[in-house]
């Protein structure tokens, strides 16, 4: 299992009530069901993976989250999670807004468009980079709205979403994030892991 999703997993509460919004194959949703005692539900857009997960025997509902969030009714979960998934919708703003509306807590992961190997590739090839966080070519990739740690921990100050958590993961350390060094892990990480609160 990926490192991110372990510390994920160790954000949330036994015995709480999850939806993974964007789920992909359901792995995450597995590990907590069987690990956390956790009642799990998954949002996912694309037929393959939500056949996957059924197969599985994981609750999921085929949906887009900028829509289908809101079917779901206030404080119907105790965590939402989004996983590397925020930069791809159309409005970020109202999906947070959502995610805080329909569960106490959420989980926000971002790819750190702020990572130094990033702005070395963009300033020396002049192109945008491929790697195992990014791994699509600009004109394939669904990310819209590309962000850094600091943009991510901003936008909370400025909407009064209070970060809980907050978490850099570069190759497989994770380090707390805080205001000193807001800077140095926005240069230096290549995710940014948010529990966040309104």
């Amino acid at each position: 299992m990926k490192k991110e999703f372990k510390i994920i997993s160790e954000l949330i509460e036994n015995n709480t009530r999850v939806l993974d919004v964007g789920c992909g194959d359901g792995i995450l949703m597995k590990y907590l069901k069987d690990n956390k005692n956790v009642d799990t539900r998954g949002l996912e857009i694309s037929k393959n993976n939500v056949q996957i997960c059924i197969s599985k025997g994981l609750p999921v509902i085929e949906g887009n989250a900028e829509r289908d969030l809101q079917q779901f009714p206030n404080l119907s979960f105790d965590y939402v999670i989004l996983s590397q998934t925020l930069q791809a919708f159309y409005n970020p703003e109202k999906v947070i807004d959502d995610l805080l509306r329909v569960a106490n807590k959420a989980i926000v992961t971002i790819p750190n468009f702020g990572y130094w190997k990033v702005r070395l590739h963009l300033l020396l090839k002049g192109t945008m980079p491929v790697n195992k966080h990014l791994p699509n070519e600009w004109y394939d990739t669904p990310n819209l709205h590309m962000c850094t740690i600091k943009d991510f921990v901003n936008f909370c100050k400025r909407k009064n979403i209070n970060l809980f958590k907050s978490l850099a993961l570069h190759e497989e350390k994770v380090s707390m994030i805080n205001k000193k060094n807001l800077n140095l892990k926005n240069f230096f990480s290549e995710l940014g892991i948010f529990l966040i609160e309104k």
